[in-house]
Formats: structure tokens, C-alpha cells, sequence
């Protein structure tokens, strides 16, 4: 049964009327023929010929029958669905990477279900568990920033659920993860400073127990010993990488003893908080320190200065990792050993670090 509202104005009186969902029973019995026949004319069995299924396919758009699909998905064992777990729906490249997931979805004929965890742990493993009590058919995850264990991600392995990661994940035997190359655009951010006449670059990394920041980390390390740069511990700071983390960083580089001139950061969040900093204690940017992001957010083109940074192609992941996630539900994933799907990074060189 559903209800709907009934609304008298003129007696100002409200009242719900009871209206019965209409089922295959209501057809057959309208059209004065056997449920099973309605059935299989719904399912276009070959059974039921082209006269009958019509006239059953035109009293049930007249009487407005709606088919049962979490029935028919439990019969199948199938539902169609995916699940979508993302740290913030709020960060541009989330939301183009959900852009990417949808659309590769779509064309696949299946539905989408997006949660996010708000970088909490607890929240994510409680989307997890609903995720599995609504039977979905797969799962794309990008874990949080608290994210140090994966008893919950075992659980949807153990459940048979296929899944797999995108962006941030985690190293699980036989589960497979589609990322950019972060070591190359913590290189190529740290070597774009260095370019520029950088000597003392600091970075602002991300919680150190997540591979893409570790991956961004060893780049700018990378690039340091390249050119016989000295790696200084004190110059990597770890935060969560919010805009009050960036302020808080760019407090600590300015009291340090050493004169920082460059600063790569693993977002741009924390740039810009940063920058925010810097330019209300009287630092110049790019002349007295430039400043590199990761992750292309709008944001770093319209603040002045515009903000040089990493894009990231988000689409082009969510898309990627859905075909991938499609075909592991299609055919199984069996295997002991992850597979990592890994595309390219591109630096955007804007105001902030045109010395």
C-alpha cells in the first residue's frame, strides 16, 4: 500500500487516502486471464504471444503498474547497483570523479549509490555495513584520512562483494586500485620550484599511513637528492589538510630557523590556506616564497595569485575504475595479487610560482 494526501481547502481538512498498489493479480484479474500469463508478458517471454503480451502491456500502463524490482533483483540474486564511498562530495575532484563513476555506469545499465565519510573511520565502516545490507553488486571506495585498518573492507572480500579502490587505498591482497602516478606529480611539483630558483622547499603532506602521500612524499624526495638538495625532516609537515592545517604549516615553516622560498603542498586546500597566511603576515608570493598544489581545484584559478597546482583527471578515474569494478562483477575476481591502474598527472603552471 502507498498513500497520498488529499487536500479539502474549503473545509481546510486534510486527510490521506488509502490507495492500493496495483499488481500483476489486478491485471489478470482485469483482463480475466492467469497471473503467470501476466508475468511472462512483463518478462517479454517468448511463451505469450505478440496479441496477448500487447493488451497485457497496455492495461498495465493504464492502471499504472510499477514492477517490483527489489523483488526481482533478490530472485536474481543481482541488483545492479554500485556503491560509492568518497571522503567529501564537496572537493571538485570527487564530484568529477562521481561525474565519471555515473556516466560509465549508466551506459552499463546500472544504478549508483553515493555516500561520504567525511574522512571519519567510524562512518565509513557503517556505510560499508549498510552497503552490504542493500545487497549491492560492487563497491568504489577512496578511504578517508583515518582510515589505518581494513577489517570493514575485508568483510565486503569475505561477503564476495566485489570492490575496488580509487584515488586513496589501501594494500589488500588481490584488490585492485585505479590512481595517478603521485610520485610523478610530487616530482614534477617539487622539480617545477626547483626550476623557478627554489632552494629551501618545504612540503605539506597528508597523514603519512596513506600511499598517495606517501608516493607524493618520496617525488619531492626524489627530487631533492636529484639535484643535491639537502632533505631536511623539519621541512615535511603532516596534517589532514584542511585550510586551517595550511595556516597552521605555514606558521611553523616561518619559525623556522631556515628561510623556506617554495612550498609544495599535497592539495590545494592547504595552499591556499596558507597563502592566506603568508599574504597577511606581508610574505610576497611567488617573490619571497611560490607555492605548488595537487588536485586543480576552481578555486586555485580565481585566487589571487592564481594558484600553480597538480590536475588531476577525475573523470577520466571514476570512469576507469568503473569499467574495471563492472568487470570484476561480470567475471569474478579471483586473483591473489593487486593490480594497480595508474594514469598521468599534469602540472598547471599559474601566478604563484612564476618568480
Amino acid at each position: 500500500m502507498y498513500f497520498i494526501l488529499y487536500i479539502c481547502w474549503k473545509e481546510k481538512e486534510y486527510r490521506f487516502m488509502e490507495i492500493a498498489k496495483i499488481t500483476i493479480h489486478d491485471i489478470a484479474k482485469t483482463l480475466n486471464i492467469d497471473s503467470s500469463t501476466v508475468s511472462r508478458a512483463l518478462n517479454d517471454s517468448p511463451r505469450v504471444t505478440t496479441k496477448t503480451k500487447k493488451r497485457i502491456l497496455d492495461k498495465a500502463r493504464e492502471l499504472g503498474y510499477q514492477p517490483n524490482l527489489m523483488a526481482s533483483n533478490l530472485r536474481k540474486r543481482k541488483s545492479n547497483t554500485i556503491g560509492v564511498i568518497v571522503p567529501r562530495i564537496s572537493r571538485h575532484y570527487f564530484s568529477s570523479v562521481i561525474a565519471g563513476i555515473e556516466e560509465m555506469a549508466y551506459e552499463h545499465g546500472y544504478n549508483v549509490i553515493i555516500s561520504q565519510s567525511l574522512e571519519q573511520l567510524e562512518r565509513e565502516q557503517k556505510i560499508t555495513n549498510a552497503l552490504l545490507a542493500n545487497r549491492v553488486d560492487g563497491v568504489l571506495i577512496s578511504v578517508s584520512m583515518e582510515t589505518n585498518n581494513h577489517d570493514h573492507l575485508t568483510r565486503l572480500k569475505e561477503n564476495g562483494t566485489q570492490f575496488l579502490f580509487f584515488d586513496r587505498h589501501r594494500e589488500i591482497d588481490g584488490i585492485n586500485s585505479v590512481v595517478i602516478d603521485d610520485f610523478q606529480g610530487g616530482f614534477d611539483a617539487t622539480e617545477h620550484l626547483i626550476s623557478k630558483g627554489c632552494r629551501v622547499i618545504a612540503h605539506f603532506s597528508g597523514p603519512k599511513e596513506l600511499k598517495i602521500y606517501q608516493n607524493r612524499l618520496r617525488g619531492y624526495r626524489a627530487v631533492l637528492e636529484k639535484y643535491k638538495i639537502k632533505y631536511r625532516p623539519e621541512l615535511v609537515i603532516s596534517s589532514r589538510l584542511m585550510e586551517d592545517d595550511g595556516k597552521e604549516s605555514a606558521k611553523k615553516i616561518l619559525s623556522l630557523p631556515v628561510k623556506v622560498d617554495g612550498v609544495f603542498a599535497a592539495n590545494d586546500i592547504s595552499a591556499i590556506g596558507a597563502m592566506k597566511y603568508f599574504k597577511k603576515k606581508g610574505i610576497m608570493i611567488p617573490k619571497d616564497i611560490a607555492m605548488v598544489g595537487f588536485s586543480n581545484e576552481p578555486v586555485s584559478e580565481v585566487i589571487e595569485p592564481s594558484l600553480t597546482t597538480i590536475d588531476q583527471p577525475g573523470f577520466e578515474i571514476g570512469s576507469k575504475a568503473t569499467e574495471l569494478l563492472l568487470k570484476q562483477i561480470k567475471d569474478g575476481n579471483n586473483s591473489k595479487k593487486s593490480k594497480t591502474t595508474m594514469l598521468k598527472s599534469t602540472l598547471i603552471e599559474r601566478d604563484s610560482s612564476k618568480k
